[in-house]
């Protein structure tokens, strides 16, 4: 099950146990038990504190497993093979359940040991999902600190009958005691946020305290990052307030043209910039997004509303926001979004296994997207607006060698059509002829470009007709003391390194602007 190098890594992480735990196994004579009676036995060998049970499948998940706490009885489930990307939420849940010490604050310990009440969370995801981990972790997490809070990762391919009876079309989403509770990417944090109902007013009152910063960046993806750390070295007092740190790159499975790195994931890439920016005293702030954004004439000051209600001060901002996925602005989007309408391939493409998809856009994202989806679905329909695909050569041979995608040029999408519970096909019409058409289909992947987060901006920021910020060469914005990096600018060309380089210049920028004032 785990090769010898995958053995060696979870040895040496297992060494780190501090007390006994047991991996209870709730399996039959089914191939994926099989898989996970290895897997259990095989983690047992690594660590003489790992016990392996067998388990009454009575009430139970199979095939499932228990990784228990014997000296604080505290229980977390995994019901599927927790590979994948979740085989990281799994050695974090033996580690934590062996009493090694959480990566998270005494604030949050406390106030996740205090909730009161039972709390039964069930998270629904996918194996190929590169951000069910961090939902799947947080809640593995709350399980450890508190007993009266239980937490199962479902694997929704394997539970496929859970999925269909709960019309889950989309990942990670969280049900709490039987009730619908979050659907998509959600923090620690957040989590907090509703089941604690004093944490927003805390988390307001602790921002609001706070001194006025020298340099604040507003975003925390890849410009963000590179912004704070060249601000940090100039050793002045720096922050960042950020929706999530990482941005959109979170939501990225393959990075192949970063130069130096010849491949490597999203997530993987958004854990080394915190751990850079986290080497220098930077306050960074997450889950929190900003309202509005002014210079105060009578201090000089720049004012950061934030939506939480608190306001941050600083002399120098730089907006480096990103962008989001574009919408398709068609009838039934919004209406089917998470019921068959989704804009992450790798994250819900494994819940359509053996149905037919649609792929809208046929740029590099799109031909990936499709050429990833034809080896989980029935069949992939791209639709492109277009005369010709925009996509790089290597991706379209590799795409028109597949039996089970079919590509459209000169499509434009028209609407989204579903039962009112989920989407059941897809009308576009024909730009060259005029007709319109018809494709059956189980769920729509978007892949039509970005769209600047820059919304909050308007009326104070100068922006172009797209919505970008506009920048001179140092970063600089209309705003004195406010410059801007990344995505959300008028960058031509929106790429990570390019998004890194100007976040530095930016900051650079904003420097030269602090000691010349």
């Amino acid at each position: 099950m785990l090769d010898v190098n995958l053995k060696n890594q979870l040895k040496s992480y297992l060494e780190n146990l501090k007390t006994p735990v047991e991996l209870v196994a709730f399996t039959d004579s089914s191939p994926k038990s099989i898989e996970l009676n290895t897997l259990v036995n095989e983690i047992a060998e690594l660590s003489s504190l790992v016990t392996v049970i067998d388990g009454d499948n009575s009430n139970e998940r199979v095939p499932s497993m228990l990784v228990r706490s014997v000296a604080t009885g505290s229980e977390v489930r995994f019901a599927g093979l927790p590979m994948g990307h979740e085989f990281t939420s799994l050695v974090m849940a033996l580690l934590h359940s062996g009493s090694h010490p959480l990566k998270i604050s005494a604030d949050v310990i406390e106030q996740v040991r205090r909730l009161e009440g039972e709390y039964q969370f069930e998270t629904y995801i996918s194996l190929s999902c590169q951000n069910c981990p961090d939902v799947v972790q947080a809640l593995n997490m709350m399980a450890t600190i508190n007993p009266q809070i239980k937490h199962v990762m479902i694997d929704g391919s394997l539970f496929q009958t859970e999925v269909f009876d709960r019309d889950i079309m989309a990942v990670p989403t969280v049900y709490l005691n039987g009730k619908s509770f979050s659907q998509g990417r959600i923090s620690l944090s957040e989590i907090l946020n509703k089941v604690d109902q004093d944490a927003p007013a805390r988390q307001r009152n602790s921002l609001a305290n706070k001194e006025s910063f020298d340099f604040l960046v507003v975003g925390g993806g890849p410009a963000g990052a590179a912004a704070a750390i060249y601000a940090a070295r100039k050793g002045i007092n720096t922050g960042i307030v950020a929706d999530r740190f990482g941005g959109q790159v979170s939501d990225t499975m393959a990075i192949e043209n970063f130069i130096s790195v010849q491949a490597t994931t999203g997530p993987k890439l958004v854990a080394s910039l915190e751990e850079h920016v986290r080497e220098y005293d930077v306050d960074i702030m997450n889950n929190n997004k900003a309202r509005k954004v002014s210079r105060n004439q009578s201090t000089g000051l720049i004012e950061v509303e934030l939506e939480n209600g608190a306001t941050l001060t600083s002399k120098a901002v730089v907006l480096a926001t990103g962008a989001r996925w574009r919408e398709m602005g068609v009838p039934g989007e919004n209406e089917y979004r998470g019921k068959g309408v989704a804009y992450c391939p790798h994250c819900d493409g494994p819940l359509f296994k053996g149905k037919p998809v649609a792929v809208v856009g046929g740029g590099n994202s799109g031909i990936e997207a499709a050429i990833d989806l034809a080896g989980i679905v029935e069949h992939v329909t791209v639709l492109e607006f277009a005369e010709t695909l925009r996509a790089d050569e290597v991706l379209l041979r590799k795409a028109n060698s597949l039996a089970n995608i079919t590509i459209i040029t000169n499509a434009q999408t028209t609407e989204v059509v579903g039962d009112g519970k989920r989407v059941t096909g897809l009308n576009y019409t024909d730009r060259t002829t005029g007709e319109s058409n018809s494709v059956t289909l189980a769920a729509i992947f978007v892949q039509i470009g970005l769209m600047p987060n820059s919304e909050f901006l308007q009326g104070d920021i100068e922006l172009t007709n797209r919505g970008e910020i506009i920048t001179g060469p140092r970063g600089e914005t209309s705003i004195a003391g406010v410059f801007a990096a990344g995505d959300v600018t008028d960058s031509p060309y929106k790429q990570i390194i390019i998004a890194m380089g100007s976040g530095a210049t930016a900051a650079l920028g904003a420097f030269d602007h602090l000691i010349r004032s």
